[in-house]
């Protein structure tokens, strides 16, 4: 297909998908279709749907059932044509994104990474797209929030530290208001009422200003085991937040340590992490609804 051809093709998407948005669910429950469009052959579809972003495939698969169709596929050309435009060849052949089997699952994945604009001034995520690298600047304790914050469902992600943890490293949630920068050497997270954290380096819950307990509550809990030595990887922690019941939980390689915080509040909250190390770096990668859920 032709540039010009692909164009035209995209428009006729485009509007058809905007026609259906307008329409409402109803028309998409009842099966409509489109018109020529809604009854082009399945791999004229999938050519075309390979030059769309995400934002328009999502909007392309409520057009009719047979649209929905030829994205239900989570590791089809299209997405996976996506996943090479979007995401960047360190992530695609790193183990970063191990624990993500599908192509739409590791664009989701990027959709809700750390930002690179809701975060410290003196931190920046890495060209990978999931990474966060804090600068060595003393006395400064500095976080960041994920892209894209939850007020509903159950989601769970994965963080994991590269290199020191220093005095305090913090892992949670928090919401638009939370500080994500600070004077001093502080768990960052947990300091207000706006966020809820975990010390990975003395195993302290925290929120509000006071410790809420140790965490996983047993006798002599193990700390986290990070390891500074490249290409390897310290622990990787999955964090599971339920918006539907109001808890935070966590859990380590494949034991569940339990619900860490309960009695969340009805409000948009976010992933977020705190570090006070000089370039020590930091992942997070969201991998979707829990697999218990």
């Amino acid at each position: 297909m032709s540039g010009a051809a692909a164009g035209g093709a995209q428009s006729c998407i485009g509007a058809a998908a905007a026609s259906c948005s307008s329409a409402g669910n109803s028309f998409v429950a009842a099966g409509g279709g489109v018109g020529i469009a809604g009854r082009l052959p399945s791999r004229v579809l999938e050519h075309v749907f390979s030059y769309l972003d995400l934002y328009d495939l999502m909007r392309c698969s409520l057009v009719c059932w047979h649209w929905n169709n030829c994205l239900a596929d989570e590791n089809s050309e299209v997405w996976r044509s996506l996943c090479a435009r979007s995401l960047s060849e360190e992530a695609l052949r790193s183990d970063i994104l191990c624990n993500l089997p599908t192509h739409k699952g590791k664009l989701k994945s990027y959709q809700h990474a750390l930002s690179s604009h809701d975060c410290s001034r003196n931190v920046y995520v890495k060209k990978n797209g999931f990474t966060l690298h804090r600068n060595p600047i003393a006395q400064s304790t500095d976080g960041a929030r994920g892209k894209i914050g939850f007020s509903e469902g159950r989601h769970a992600w994965e963080i994991w530290w590269e290199g020191p943890l220093g005095t305090v490293a913090v892992i949670g949630i928090a919401t638009k208001r939370a500080a994500m920068q600070c004077q001093g050497y502080v768990a960052l997270l947990g300091t207000d009422d706006q966020s809820w954290g975990w010390n990975l380096v003395d195993n302290n819950l925290l929120h509000n200003g006071e410790v809420n307990g140790n965490f996983p509550q047993c006798n002599n809990a193990p700390k986290y085991q990070c390891n500074g030595v490249r290409p390897q990887i310290g622990e990787r922690i999955r964090v599971i937040l339920d918006m539907d019941n109001k808890t935070l939980a966590f859990e380590r390689g494949f034991e569940f340590l339990g619900v860490a915080f309960r009695g969340l509040p009805k409000a948009c909250l976010f992933p977020a992490v705190s570090a006070v190390y000089g370039n020590t770096e930091v992942t997070m990668v969201y991998l979707g609804k829990p697999l218990d859920g």
